[in-house]
């Protein structure tokens, strides 16, 4: 069992030392604040992911559309060119 890179024999040692600290009695009490601390920050960080992820996103749409409205007018203008060739070449003719 390793987390946060401290095995079983360290933890045990950080508990006892904690436990001579605070006492029986404020150790629960800090063991539940730390969690909420630690709950909070997991929170916080899934919800800035996941606006991270809704900003991209919305990005990528972005310059898919831009793309797509060069892409038609592209079109547009190759085809207004041809019609003008057309018209050119039947007045010649």
């Amino acid at each position: 069992m390793n987390v946060f890179g401290i095995g079983l024999p360290e933890m045990a040692l950080i508990l006892v030392i904690a436990l001579l600290v605070f006492g029986p009695k404020k150790l629960p009490e800090i063991g539940r604040s730390l969690g909420k601390a630690i709950r909070g920050f997991q929170d916080a960080s899934k919800e800035f992911e996941n606006e991270f992820k809704r900003e991209t996103q919305q990005l990528e749409e972005s310059v898919t559309m831009k793309a797509e409205l060069e892409e038609n007018k592209g079109a547009e203008a190759s085809s207004q060119n041809v019609d003008k060739t057309k018209i050119n070449s039947s007045q010649q003719g």
